[in-house]
């Protein structure tokens, strides 16, 4: 008994520590991380040097245009280093820019708030799968998960899209998402006359 709880210490003892801090999971806008909130506070909590971390991650990313959300992941070692993985941006804002849309349907399945092609879902597709979480999908399963996000989004995948058919789908969308706002107006109005 003796032999097997020097051998447990020993191996205790040879074993490196494990870390059990969580990784840090938020989106930071390219080239536009600053030491203020919410992104300071998140890094303070977790002993990371802020100014370090802002200047390497604007430097990272100073290849794509500012201000587009990048998904990012930082694990903290104990001794207060961190290391950064940016990921490609999320889908919904790649689908989103493809359609030309600001802002998807308010009630996706019922409305189409914008239209792509299946070149576009291809070429999104490809981008998100050099994303380490999706790594081992193969390019139809990823097409097929973006086709599901399309759908919550209400964006309808067509085969061909010709421009002046898509110009005047958009402007007719405008007027009903102006339509839309202001029904939503209406109705905060209407619930703070009634709470007041």
């Amino acid at each position: 008994m003796s032999k097997a709880a020097g051998r447990l210490k020993t191996l205790k003892k040879s074993i490196d520590k494990i870390n059990h801090t969580s990784k840090l999971r938020t989106n930071i806008p390219a080239g536009m991380a600053v030491a203020g909130p919410p992104l300071g506070p998140m890094l303070g909590q977790r002993g990371i040097n802020i100014a370090a971390f802002c200047k390497d991650f604007n430097e990272r990313t100073k290849d794509y245009k500012e201000g587009i959300p990048l998904p990012c992941r930082v694990a903290v070692t104990s001794d207060r280093a961190y290391e950064l993985t940016i990921h490609a941006p999320p889908a919904t804002f790649l689908l989103k820019q493809a359609a030309g849309i600001q802002k998807g349907a308010m009630n996706p399945g019922k409305e189409v708030a914008g239209k792509i092609t299946r070149k576009h879902l291809y070429e999104i597709a490809q981008i998100k799968l050099q994303d380490p979480p999706n790594a081992l999908l193969t390019l139809e399963q990823m097409c097929n998960a973006l086709v599901g996000v399309a759908r919550t989004c209400g964006i309808e995948i067509v085969n061909e899209l010709e421009a002046a058919e898509y110009q005047t789908f958009l402007e007719e969308r405008k007027r009903i998402v102006e339509e839309q706002r202001k029904e939503l107006q209406e109705k905060r109005e209407a619930r703070m006359l009634r709470m007041g």
